[in-house]
């Protein structure tokens, strides 16, 4: 499709959308585009229509409709305690082909096929600065803390749903995935293995605040697990995007390699250094030269992440594991950036999870038996995996189930461990919007399931059996 010399107007560009022919601009119209986008609607411009040289008015609307319909979405599972990223995907699939995309012309105008890689360039940015956020909550302090048994718990917590999920993956590959699957099983495998053993520490950290167990027992030794399983499956994730993006084993472990090298560097020079700089500044915790240090670090370390054949957001996540906390720094950052990065920039990240899952590509009843086999094997791996750490370090056997379902909580870094996936071609649409709903389904039993089995009148009292 495309677009003529006498097309001075945007009419022609909707009925082109309306055919569904890609919009393609010749140069010497661009003049004449680009006064009509100067002129704004008195000049006959369509705000509504995408323009590939002016995409900020299209941003706009896409940004006020997925927050509005996150908010609005939030307001119904508010009452029953769900976190937000639930609130953001179901958004997302409201929004996308399952539900509204069915409406005539609605994601050709709202959500246009062109317009998406801005929309993903603005979420992408926003998940680098919410990584870093994430990795400023990771106190490595907090792991001393009951540091036995939350390794017990992490490990014995990933090692059985990742051998699990190895094992589910060649139903998957065999079934949901094209015979021209590029990327090959082995790279399929290990990168499910890790979909399955990961835990939200961001959102289990939201989860234990909000049900008052953040610091009991239970609270302390499953939010210790849940940083040490963070930090773990990320390690994993590095080295599976590695090797996908690397294409053979050799250079794949070269830049494994690398990005530990650069996390040596960022932990033993740039981190020392900024400490330095920090206690030189007096009271850092209001200097604007050290924000804008810090941010200048995250946004280096993304672009060298990214360089090395990882990700950008590892960068973000490294970045915040290495700024000092002394002084209520790091506090002072998060209380800056917080706000603004879970109401802009989260909810356009999970709203495009969303929006990339067809739930209607799953027509048939054994994809659905599939997605039943799958969420059954990720809840019975996690919980039965963390109950049995648990209760090795001598929990009694309400505390162990509890850690077990608290621990199964995937949220939100299931969702960015996905999309990751997704956007390496290692799965396939009908993959991706399975494991969607296995993160959602997840994520949302737990506070029920965690209020039911252990509600306040057994907090910390070690004695009781169930």
């Amino acid at each position: 499709m495309y677009i003529s010399q006498n097309m001075s107007d945007q009419s022609g560009i909707i009925k082109q959308l309306a055919t569904g022919a890609p919009l393609l601009f010749h140069a010497e119209d661009d003049h004449n585009n680009q006064s009509i986008v100067e002129g704004g609607f008195l000049s006959g411009r369509n705000p509504f229509v995408f323009v590939p040289f002016a995409p900020l008015p299209t941003f706009i609307v896409q940004l006020v409709v997925i927050v509005c319909m996150s908010r609005f979405v939030k307001f119904f599972l508010s009452p029953i305690k769900q976190p937000a990223v639930i609130a953001e995907t179901i958004s997302g699939i409201i929004l996308g082909p399952t539900c509204m995309g069915h409406i005539p012309y609605f994601s050709d105008t709202i959500f246009s096929k062109p317009s998406l890689p801005f929309l993903n360039l603005m979420s992408n940015f926003g998940l680098v600065l919410f990584l870093f956020l994430v990795g400023l909550e990771l106190d490595p302090r907090m792991l001393k803390k009951s540091l036995r048994n939350s390794l017990t718990i992490s490990l014995t917590g990933m090692a059985l749903p990742f051998a699990l999920g190895a094992g589910v993956s060649y139903i998957l590959y065999t079934y949901m995935e094209p015979p021209s699957h590029q990327n090959g099983f082995t790279k399929y495998f290990l990168f499910l293995g890790v979909s399955f053993s990961i835990t939200a520490f961001p959102v289990l950290a939201r989860i234990l605040t909000e049900l008052e167990l953040l610091k009991t027992k239970v609270g302390s030794i499953t939010i210790s697990a849940a940083a040490v399983d963070d930090a773990t499956s990320w390690c994993l994730l590095a080295l599976v995007i590695s090797l996908i993006n690397a294409g053979s084993g050799l250079i794949a472990l070269y830049v494994f390699l690398m990005g530990l090298g650069y996390s040596f560097f960022l932990l033993f020079i740039v981190r020392p250094m900024f400490a330095w700089l920090l206690r030189r500044s007096g009271d850092g915790t209001q200097s604007h030269v050290m924000m804008f240090l810090a941010l200048m670090i995250v946004f280096v370390s993304a672009f060298i992440t990214d360089a090395i054949g990882i990700h950008a957001i590892f960068g973000g996540f490294l970045t915040g594991i290495i700024m000092p906390r002394e002084g209520g720094f790091a506090f002072h950052i998060t209380e800056k950036l917080e706000d603004i990065v879970s109401i802009l920039f989260l909810p356009l990240y999970f709203a495009l999870s969303g929006l990339r899952t067809s739930i209607g590509s799953l027509d048939d009843p054994l994809s659905w038996a599939i997605v039943l086999l799958v969420i059954c094997v990720a809840c019975f791996g996690k919980i039965f995996g963390c109950m049995l750490a648990a209760k090795i370090t001598k929990m009694n056997w309400r505390e162990s189930i509890t850690v077990g379902c608290l621990m199964n909580c995937k949220g939100l870094v299931e969702l960015i461990v996905l999309n990751l996936g997704y956007d390496a071609h290692v799965i396939s649409q009908r993959t991706f919007a399975i494991m969607v709903i296995m993160a959602l389904v997840t994520t949302f039993i737990t506070v029920p399931l965690v209020s039911y089995i252990y509600p306040p009148v057994y907090h910390d009292k070690s004695d009781i059996q169930l």
